[in-house]
C-alpha cells in the first residue's frame, strides 16, 4: 500500500494516569471510524511531563499501561505509536519509553529516549531529565506493512546523526512522540521537523500534548506532519485536537529521483561514516 492515514491525538495530560488512559478509547474510536491506518499519541500522554513525576507512574513493559495501549490497538485494529511513558527497566532504573504496536496489538518496536532533556536557559526554562532517566542506546527502525519507520523521542530530533541512522537503515517515516515548549517550541519546533525530513527525504511526524497553562510544564502543542520536500502537511495550534494526515509514499522515491542527496554524499571528503 503507498499511502498511510494517519490520526495525530494532541491531548490535553491530566495528574491521574487512569483518567489520560479512559479518555482514549472513545478518542481512539472517533478517529479509526475516519479509516485510520496509523494513530499517535503525544509524548508522556498519561502522566505530567516532570522529573518528580517520572518515578511515581512508572511500570514496567507489560505492565497496565501496556497492556492497554496494546489492547487498544487490536481492538480498533491499527497501528498504535503509544506516545511515550514512563518505564521502570532493569536494575530499577527509569526511562522515557516510546512503544509501536501493530493491528494485532503485537509489540513491533520499543525506543528509549537516546538524549536526556538536560537544558538551562535563564529566564525562561531548566529541566533535567537525568535527574531521574537513564538515556536508551538503540536506533529504533522497524517494519510496517507500509514500509520500515523509525522512532525517536522529543529531544532526539535535535541530533541529525540519529535520523540520518534511521534512513540508512531504511525508514521512510519518523515518528516522534514530542513535548517541546514555549521556549524552543516558537523557533525550533517546524524548522527541525522540516530539516529532518528534507536532510533525509523521508515524512517526518511530530506529536505533541496540548498546551495546559495550569500545568507545570507548558507544552507547545502544533502536532505537525511534514513531507519529504520539507513542505508542512497540515499542523494544529496549541489546543486539544486532531491532526489527519494522508502519507503518499511514492513521493520519497520521486523525490529522492529530482533531488538525489542521499546518493551524492561525498563519505570519501567527510568520513565513512554511513549511520550504521
Amino acid at each position: 500500500m503507498a499511502k498511510i492515514r494517519i490520526a495525530q491525538l494532541q491531548t490535553r495530560v491530566v495528574p491521574g494516569q487512569e483518567e489520560n488512559l479512559a479518555a482514549l478509547p472513545a478518542q481512539m474510536e472517533a478517529v479509526c471510524q475516519a479509516g485510520t491506518d496509523l494513530v499517535c499519541l503525544p509524548e508522556m500522554f498519561c502522566c505530567p511531563y516532570g522529573t518528580e513525576n517520572f518515578p511515581r507512574y512508572a511500570q514496567e513493559e507489560g505492565g497496565p499501561v501496556y497492556q492497554a495501549l496494546s489492547e487498544l490497538a487490536k481492538s480498533f485494529g491499527v497501528y498504535l505509536s503509544a506516545g511515550s511513558v514512563p518505564e521502570r527497566g532493569e536494575g530499577g532504573r527509569l526511562y522515557n519509553t516510546a512503544y509501536m504496536f501493530d493491528r494485532q496489538g503485537r509489540q513491533i518496536g520499543k525506543h528509549r529516549k537516546i538524549h536526556l532533556f538536560d537544558v538551562d536557559i535563564p529566564g525562561k526554562i531548566q529541566f533535567l531529565e537525568s535527574r531521574t532517566l537513564s538515556p536508551g542506546d538503540q536506533i529504533t527502525v522497524f517494519e510496517t506493512e507500509f514500509c520500515k519507520m523509525g522512532l525517536c523521542i522529543c529531544y532526539d530530533i535535535r541530533f541529525p546523526e540519529l535520523s540520518r541512522a534511521m534512513t540508512d537503515r531504511g525508514a521512510q517515516v519518523i515518528l516522534v512522540p514530542a513535548a517541546f515548549n514555549r521556549t524552543t517550541g516558537p523557533l525550533h519546533w517546524e524548522l527541525l521537523f522540516r530539516s529532518r525530513a528534507a536532510d533525509n527525504q523521508v515524512f517526518t511526524v511530530g506529536t505533541s500534548p496540548a498546551l495546559d497553562m495550569a500545568a507545570d510544564y507548558h507544552a507547545w502543542g502544533h502536532s505537525l506532519a511534514v513531507d519529504p520536500w520539507g513542505k508542512v502537511l497540515g499542523q494544529l495550534s496549541d489546543e486539544t485536537g486532531v491532526l489527519y494526515t494522508q502519507l503518499d509514499l511514492e513521493q520519497i522515491s520521486q523525490v529522492r529521483q529530482q533531488l538525489p542527496l542521499l546518493r551524492q554524499r561525498r563519505k570519501d571528503v567527510y568520513g565513512q561514516w554511513d549511520g550504521q
